[in-house]
């Protein structure tokens, strides 16, 4: 304990600590819960060690984080509103930096616990799946006007179907744990859908769709909400920021929010898009940032929840072709479960994507109406 304080000290923070308490809900970073206290004064903070394994560079994830909350803090602040609760605000270390790094070579950062916040890891409520999806889609709107070229790609290729298309054939081919013939089937589907859902990645090549700044882990529970009004306050969990596709950013929020089922289950009848949940997060998504979309990127847009489906589909049967070594799994076929789960998703929302365009057309209209 004496160690952390030590780092929590290296943030300027003079106040003692009064209780410290390491957080589980992220998968990815070390996470604690800082308490601190000055006479009849508490404050807490929140601290990471961001997971260097992940991201090799985390010294550009900084730059990243600090940028892009720098510049929401002056678009709230022209607005003549209080920011405080509305974008996370990290410390900066006594070297001038927003981390340290310790010893072992590790990086650490510090924010601002925002008070009187919770966040839900799921959620059936279409009110709070309507407020995430204005959250997303505010913090696209906030960012529209962002220099791009300034981010650092902190993971790359990350949304790039094609590469891992070409990778997964390679990975057939190898076949090193003889897993091959018992998927030949899920292999023949993922072939079938490759030209469908490699469509947004050619388009943007080719230039018919902009970079924008996305978040690129677009779930519920990296939403802060007010926890007596249950209205969005910030989005959280920065890590991921750097240019993509909006369609991306929308299709991981609509295949992560709008399932009725968990993202392993084994009975596939019970995988099934939620219409009502996909048109509360899109009603929510579109009111904050329908109107500075491109026609294009309003025209494909539905094509973001199936291409980011198969995606993942695609990356957890790589992984169990080539013996379960990225993702954690709790049992022997854990990853071939996830993948028939997140391909019947997919399939289901082919099965319903005319209703899902018309679901956004009908936003979209809203919208527009709502700006007269």
């Amino acid at each position: 304990m004496n160690q952390i304080i030590e780092k929590i000290k290296l943030f300027n923070v003079v106040d003692d600590v009064v209780n410290l308490k390491q957080l589980s809900g992220g998968h990815i970073n070390t996470t604690y819960l800082v308490t601190t206290a000055q006479e009849n004064q508490t404050n807490k903070y929140v601290l990471q060690k961001i997971n260097k394994y992940v991201f090799k560079n985390p010294d550009e994830v900084m730059q990243n984080i600090v940028s892009i909350t720098n510049f929401i803090k002056d678009k709230i602040s022209s607005k003549g509103q209080n920011y405080k609760r509305k974008v996370l605000n990290f410390l900066q270390s006594t070297n001038g930096l927003p981390y340290i790094i310790d010893e072992n070579g590790d990086y650490w950062r510090m924010y601002e616990f925002i008070d009187q916040s919770v966040c839900y890891d799921n959620t059936s409520d279409l009110k709070i799946i309507e407020e995430t999806g204005k959250a997303f889609g505010e913090f696209q709107l906030h960012l529209d006007d962002y220099p791009i070229e300034e981010l650092y790609i902190t993971i790359k290729n990350f949304h790039n179907l094609p590469m891992r298309y070409d990778y997964f054939d390679q990975v057939i081919k190898i076949d090193k744990f003889d897993r091959r013939n018992k998927v030949s089937s899920e292999i023949e589907s993922f072939f079938n859908l490759e030209n469908y859902v490699s469509q947004l990645n050619l388009m943007l090549e080719n230039g018919e769709l902009p970079y924008r700044v996305t978040h690129n882990d677009t779930k519920c529970n990296n939403v802060l909400f007010d926890k007596n009004t249950n209205k969005k306050l910030c989005v959280i969990d920065l890590d991921t920021v750097m240019p993509g596709l909006v369609a991306f950013d929308y299709g991981d929020a609509i295949r992560c929010i709008a399932n009725l089922s968990r993202e392993d289950e084994k009975d596939l009848s019970k995988v099934k898009l939620d219409l009502n949940r996909f048109k509360a997060f899109t009603k929510g998504f579109l009111s904050s940032v329908g109107d500075k979309l491109t026609d294009k990127e309003k025209e494909t847009l539905y094509l973001g929840p199936i291409s980011i489906a198969t995606e993942l589909a695609l990356r957890f049967l790589t992984d169990y072709l080539e013996g379960d070594v990225y993702f954690k799994t709790d049992y022997l076929e854990h990853n071939l479960d996830r993948a028939r789960c997140q391909l019947e998703l997919a399939k289901d929302m082919l099965l319903k994507k005319e209703k899902m365009k018309e679901i956004i057309d009908e936003c979209l209209r809203e919208n527009q109406r709502n700006l007269i």
